[in-house]
């Protein structure tokens, strides 16, 4: 298997202002496979924690590529754990956060909270400064069918573990909740907007498929599911706590010099759209054919999605 690149960005987010990525899982290992994952399908669909890579390793490519980051001035506001799969899944993540903290940095996770009904994990999340939790459904069928679960899971204990893990925490908790086309939300929006108003969260993220999904047939809910949402959670929860995720997050990448590093250590997480790297292309000084040549190299993949031209990894292959 590949050697993934450990540390990317600083990538764009409303959520977490200019955020270095960590990646602490191989690709596509995960408790799930939703239908709109950026990434595609799952390929190693688990819901056994285990260590893959080294912490050292982890600790030393984050402290090298924020070293780079640095030497262009550039801001950081976050260290977040957001991998080519479930983060969580990571038995050395404690041993990882540990180290990390030499970094003197805020720590994120953004995770989709499948195993946070096990204590020994919800003691490890306690670590982090910021937890992201996603929460598409707290309905059975409505679960399975976007978040297609490892058939071992269960809701309920997903969901009981939320609650506790709220008690817990003292920190800040943000939920993403992802609204997609085709499904009836009529009666789930409020289910969703009760369990919110149950825990102690910061912000609660409505959000649509932005970047090509894993399935063809998925698109963005309407814009009359996405009031329909913001108003039944602001009524719940209080409207300061509520907010649309749903646009372009912006082009504010980072160079760190290594063009073929910065575009593929980017888009093996977040794909970019075409007008995002042209823009990483004039701040590394290369030419638009660096780009073809990773595309002929088999290494990018240029993919449309709401008449948006986007550029992405190509993930390794099964082996």
């Amino acid at each position: 298997m590949e050697n993934p690149m450990m540390a990317y960005g600083p990538v764009p987010s409303r959520r977490l202002g200019r955020s270095i990525g960590i990646n602490n899982i191989p690709a596509k290992t995960c408790t799930y496979s939703c239908v709109y994952c950026q990434l595609g399908k799952t390929t190693r669909m688990t819901p056994v924690r285990k260590a893959f890579y080294e912490p050292e390793e982890i600790f030393m490519e984050t402290k090298k590529h924020i070293g780079k980051i640095r030497e262009n001035e550039e801001g950081i506001d976050y260290l977040t754990f957001v991998p080519d799969g479930e983060p969580t899944l990571d038995l050395n993540l404690h041993r990882e956060i540990e180290l990390l903290r030499q970094l003197d940095l805020p720590i994120a996770i953004l995770t989709n909270a499948s195993l946070i009904w096990k204590k020994e994990l919800r003691s490890t999340l306690c670590e982090f400064d910021l937890v992201s939790l996603k929460i598409d459904a707290v309905s059975e069928n409505m679960w399975r069918r976007i978040d297609r679960p490892h058939r071992s899971l269960s809701l309920e204990e997903i969901l009981n573990g939320i609650v506790e893990f709220s008690e817990e925490y003292e920190g800040a908790i943000i939920t993403e909740t992802m609204f997609i086309d085709g499904v009836d939300y009529s009666d789930e929006i409020c289910r969703i907007a009760d369990f919110l108003a149950g825990i102690k969260i910061k912000r609660a993220y409505i959000s649509i498929p932005t970047r090509p999904p894993a399935e063809d047939w998925v698109g963005p809910a309407s814009e009359s599911v996405l009031n329909h949402a913001f108003w039944s959670f602001s009524e719940k929860l209080d409207a300061e706590k509520v907010e649309l995720l749903i646009g372009y997050e912006g082009n504010t990448f980072a160079s760190t010099g290594d063009f073929e590093a910065d575009l593929l250590g980017i888009t093996s997480v977040h794909p970019m759209r075409k007008d995002a790297v042209k823009k990483l292309v004039e701040e590394a000084d290369v030419k638009w054919n660096s780009v073809e040549k990773l595309l002929q190299a088999n290494k990018l993949i240029e993919l449309e999605y709401q008449s948006e031209v986007y550029y992405m990894r190509k993930l390794p292959s099964r082996g």
